[in-house]
């Protein structure tokens, strides 16, 4: 049946900012550790209402961003019924199609999925994710002079294509999953904030 959804993201690496994956350059020092977070505001999966839940990856990725090969530990909403969990997975998993098709193919291997509390705010242009207790990040926005957020668009890379990103710094970023062998720590690195519109 696809998918009409509207949300928020947030986005955090081991980057220095801007993101340099967004642009197609190779991340620094060769790879990357990045968390994706997708809070769905509104909105149905096959038909099933997913509003308020949201989905959170883990990811190391090897190297240049279009290799793929990416490993990634999936967290879902706890809050999330068998039939929620199930439609966003098969969303985010290319089974779909739509935009969220073109980032599957991407991850080369899940190393888990996990049910875990999720908490995701954005207020006033700045984001706080906390994930269980594997991860928890603070973030905010890049502004020009007048307090904007800095945009970019029409970016080669994208994870919610279509609609402007705002680049930020993340002032604290923490994983703590060693089972998959994910622990780190930055503060003051990349972060991308977004608002996003995903239909199949």
């Amino acid at each position: 049946m696809g998918y009409s959804v509207e949300g928020r993201l947030l986005e955090a690496c081991s980057c220095a900012g801007p993101c340099p994956c967004w642009v197609g350059d190779d991340p620094d020092g060769g790879t990357c550790d990045g968390m994706l977070a997708y809070h769905y505001d509104k909105g149905e999966i096959n038909g099933v209402d997913v509003s308020g839940l949201t989905l959170a990856l883990l990811a190391h990725i090897p190297g240049n961003i279009f290799q793929g090969n990416w490993k990634v530990a999936v967290h879902v909403d706890k809050r999330a019924t068998p039939q929620q969990k199930e439609a966003i997975l098969a969303a985010h998993t290319g089974k779909l199609g739509g935009p969220l098709a073109d980032l599957a193919p991407l991850i080369g291997e899940v190393l888990g999925v996990y049910d875990v509390p999720i908490e995701f705010t954005v207020k006033e242009g700045k984001g706080t994710i906390r994930v269980g207790d594997v991860v928890s990040a603070e973030m905010q926005p890049y502004t020009d002079s007048q307090g904007r957020p800095t945009k970019l668009v029409d970016s080669i890379f994208s994870t919610i294509p279509g609609s402007p990103a705002y680049l930020g710094k993340a002032m604290s970023y923490r994983v703590n999953l060693p089972k998959h062998n994910m622990q780190w720590e930055f503060n003051g690195r990349n972060a991308v904030l977004g608002q996003f519109r995903f239909e199949a």
